[in-house]
């Protein structure tokens, strides 16, 4: 799993959880924060998520509760999920540093530029 890219709202919902524990709600809210509001997760789509992401154990539900009439979990992190989020923020971050390296690159001098006024290619 951690050589696998993960899929944002997954990203998303382990980063809301990295620094502690929430209910479904909270994390929704999380995650907007996150997402500077770009992502607002369903809570069809997030429910859907947190099963998959308690199956592989990348989370647990650290409590229960009952509010208002409802059963209210709340999840946390594990340690295999802290590791897996590691990863794909390594992954992230080597990717941007190639995209920087690139764009720098490309604000030097053009070769065709070079090659029109005469200079050595």
């Amino acid at each position: 799993m951690a050589n696998r890219q993960l899929q944002e709202p997954t990203r998303l919902v382990l980063t809301a959880l990295a620094d502690a524990p929430r209910h479904g709600y909270a994390i929704v809210q999380e995650v907007l924060a996150i997402s500077d509001g770009r992502t607002k997760l369903l809570t069809g789509t997030l429910y859907t998520a947190l099963d998959r992401l308690l199956q592989q154990g990348l989370i647990r539900i650290d409590h229960e509760e009952v509010v208002g009439g409802r059963m209210r979990r709340t999840f946390a992190l594990t340690e295999d999920g802290r590791n897996v989020l590691g990863a794909e923020t390594e992954r992230l971050r080597a990717g941007v540093v190639e995209a920087e390296r690139r764009l720098a690159l490309g604000r030097g001098p053009r070769l065709g530029a070079l090659r029109l006024s005469g200079g050595a290619a």
